[in-house]
């Protein structure tokens, strides 16, 4: 008997994807390397960190310029083309360490497992949306959990098998476990037919397109990446991610020290709760997007910016460990709800077409948050010799997104009173 796309398991093609994210999500787990690569080769702790930046950029542009691969190649090329590329990343970077080059560790880690980690972000997103019609958020947001809790999974590995081996031996460990799990999701992943509709949806509710591909007929246009690229709305969505992206990133980057002074806690506490951030960092994101499908992804990112604008108002004021952790773990949540309901939140506006495309275009947000966050708080608190002032400067930044989200909603609600024309216009 011939097996058709049809007869795929979404749930599988789900986990799919999780199985990729949760690969390349050990990004997240970089800090494991640091003091061992300082201690073994004697890099200062701002030539390891570098690295980790190297690859967040390249993510970013990977994910900008590939998009238009994945489309026309599809999702298990693609995924495939991402496995083999992050797997070498990582093993070559256990050839640099054991060689000793520094510069052979950047091109390694920082540029070519940084390509893989934006072509495998991308690859399989556009699928699942499309598998998933019915449930876009809670399905995106799935497989971004699995990006969220890849430091969970990592870190612990790692540092064991750093323990028990050595540095070199580790990335040779992981690459290979990561191109092997990589491989398996994107052998499994395949667009759904056009004519294909989830079993008990209403078949009135979904277009199924040849050309489009599996989309609810309440999205607001179908658009190619290009025509997208010149809506007024597609930068606000870009601004949104962003503001949201650099409010996370920069309590990240400083979160154990932050926890440390204005808790007045020791290193040891703060550790502990820097350890639960992976947790409200990956399930924010399955909650999120699952909530955005009910209450819709306009309303979702709204309330993102009115929860961040409290709390990072309540933050200075508060010593009590437990509540400011519990007010750091929730704007942790809404950083990786932020990332979840982008790709659901894209194909509501744009349609499904070359949402591979467009999602890649967007992560370009993620990059430049990943150097303007840290940067910002980094320069605030050696100005003023205090975290407080970067509370207030970025509640001015959440204030302005929470502008641009009702700015979109009324860009959006002009779109659906509009008549519907042959060519789509700018708005």
């Amino acid at each position: 008997m011939v097996r058709t796309d049809a007869d795929r398991n979404r749930w599988l093609i789900a986990l799919s994807a999780v199985a990729i994210h949760l690969s390349i999500g050990s990004i997240y787990a970089y800090s494991v390397y640091q003091n061992p690569l300082r201690d073994e080769l004697g890099w200062a702790i701002s030539d390891v960190s570098l690295a980790f930046t190297v690859a967040i950029v390249f993510l970013a542009l990977s994910a900008a310029f590939l998009g238009g691969f994945v489309e026309r190649h599809g999702p298990r090329i693609s995924g495939l083309l991402a496995a083999a590329t992050f797997g070498l990343g990582i093993v070559g970077a256990g050839v640099s360490v054991q060689l000793g080059s520094y510069v052979g560790f950047l091109l390694t880690f920082g540029v070519i497992s940084g390509i893989g980690i934006g072509l495998g972000y991308i690859s399989p997103i556009s699928t699942l949306v499309q598998w998933f019609p019915d449930r876009r958020g809670m399905a995106t947001g799935l497989a971004v959990m699995g990006f969220g809790a890849g430091a969970l999974v990592t870190g612990p590995i790692a540092n064991a098998i750093i323990e028990a081996a050595s540095i070199p031996v580790t990335f040779y460990a992981l690459g290979v476990a990561y191109f092997a799990l990589m491989a398996a999701g994107a052998s499994y992943l395949q667009k759904p037919p056009a004519d294909w509709v989830p079993e008990g949806v209403d078949e009135s509710e979904i277009d199924t397109d040849a050309e489009k591909g599996v989309s609810v007929n309440t999205d607001l246009e179908e658009l190619t990446a290009s025509e997208a690229l010149r809506t007024p709305r597609y930068y606000l969505v870009w601004l949104v991610m962003f503001i949201n992206i650099s409010a996370g990133i920069m309590l990240l980057s400083v979160a154990s020290p932050m926890t440390q002074v204005i808790a007045e806690v020791d290193a040891a506490t703060a550790a502990s709760v820097v350890g639960l951030i992976g947790i409200f960092n990956g399930g924010g994101r399955i909650f999120w997007a699952t909530v955005s499908d009910y209450i819709g992804r306009t309303t979702t990112y709204g309330t993102f910016f009115g929860l961040q604008i409290a709390a990072f108002l309540l933050m200075p004021q508060i010593t009590h460990l437990w509540l400011f952790a519990g007010l750091l773990f929730l704007i942790i949540s809404v950083y990786g709800g932020g990332f979840a309901c982008l790709p659901a939140y894209l194909g509501d506006l744009f349609g499904t077409r070359e949402l591979s495309a467009i999602h890649g275009y967007t992560l370009t947000a993620w990059g430049a948050a990943g150097v303007a966050g840290p940067m910002l708080i980094s320069e605030i608190v050696e100005r003023t010799g205090s975290y407080v002032m970067s509370f207030y400067v970025i509640t001015g930044a959440l204030t302005v997104g929470l502008f641009a989200v009702g700015l979109l909603y009324y860009r959006i609600e002009d779109v659906r009173e509009s008549t519907h024309r042959a060519e789509p216009e700018a708005v």
